[in-house]
This record gives structure tokens, C-alpha cells and sequence, in this order.
């Protein structure tokens, strides 16, 4: 069974990375998503939330896992005998930052592969970060995020709750 991981902070899940598992399940018969513990960025949501909100997300599908890791990616990959890294690229300067982390990673085992997937047109713009402050701002984030995160994130910013997981 071919298996990929598509690793991220996921600071929410959004409909653009939802739309890079299931095009990686064109390709792959499972993928982890493998949410990364983040401990020299400030998240919004805590580990826990986070692997939550995925996988209520990814309920639907068939054959996504969701695992958390804290560490190097190589390792949590060659832990779990998974060969392939899935990286979604929006835009050119993403290639760049994921072209130079997939060297990095095939410098440290050259078994695994990284695998650039494109979002479709629709998501192309999105990320976490603009999510967040969309949300932050009481704008509408129904278009970028599945209805769990939606309320999550009107439940954090609602009424001064801003506090940033440790």
C-alpha cells in the first residue's frame, strides 16, 4: 500500500490543503497528515485542536490518518516506512522555501522523495495566516474553512478570546 505524508501546522486546516489530500489520494492509498507541534511559532490553536479539526474535516474521506509529530519530518516519515513528502505550492516564492526543505530532507535520507501538488485555482491565494486575521477581523471565512473551523475560530476571537496556544 503506497502511502505519503502531507506535514504542517495546519494553524487551522483550510479548504486549500483539504484540497491537496484529496488530490494526493488520486495518487496515494493513504495519506497522513502529520500536524506539527510548532514550538518556535506562535499558534492560534493547540496541537490537540488542531489534530482535532482535521480530522472531523477528513471524516469523509477514506483513507487519511492524522498524527501529530514534534521533531524532524525524515524521521517521523522513516518511522512509519512512508517514502513521500506531499508539499502543496501556491505560489513562486513557496517553491522556493519547499525546494530547498526538499533537498534538505533527501540530503538527510535520500529514500524519501518530496511531492509538489497544486491547489486547485479556487484556493490558490489561501493560507492559514490570512484566514486567522480575516477571522480575527469578524470578515467572513466561510469560503476557507470547513464549518468546525469556522466556529472555532468565531469561538476564539469572540469577545477578546485571543490567546495563543502555548
Amino acid at each position: 500500500m503506497d502511502r505519503a505524508i502531507f506535514p504542517g501546522t495546519f494553524d487551522p486546516v483550510t479548504l486549500g490543503h483539504l484540497d491537496i489530500v484529496r488530490r494526493a489520494l488520486t495518487i496515494f492509498d493513504r495519506i497522513v497528515v502529520a500536524v506539527a507541534e510548532q514550538r518556535e511559532k506562535r499558534v492560534l490553536f493547540s496541537l490537540e485542536e488542531r489534530v482535532e479539526m482535521i480530522r472531523e474535516a477528513t471524516a469523509d474521506l477514506s483513507g487519511v490518518e492524522v498524527e501529530s509529530f514534534d521533531g524532524m519530518l525524515v524521521e517521523f516519515a522513516r518511522a512509519r516506512g512512508v517514502r513521500a513528502i506531499i508539499r502543496g505550492l501556491r505560489v513562486i516564492s513557496d517553491f522556493e522555501y519547499e525546494f530547498q526543505m526538499a533537498l534538505m530532507n533527501r540530503r538527510l535520507d535520500e529514500g524519501i522523495d518530496t511531492i509538489f501538488l497544486m491547489p486547485s485555482e479556487r484556493h490558490i491565494y489561501l493560507n492559514s495566516t490570512v484566514v486567522r486575521e480575516i477571522a480575527r477581523m469578524g470578515g467572513p471565512i466561510e469560503a476557507f474553512v470547513p464549518p468546525g473551523v469556522t466556529k472555532r475560530l468565531r469561538a476564539r476571537f469572540t469577545a477578546g478570546a485571543t490567546r495563543v496556544a502555548p
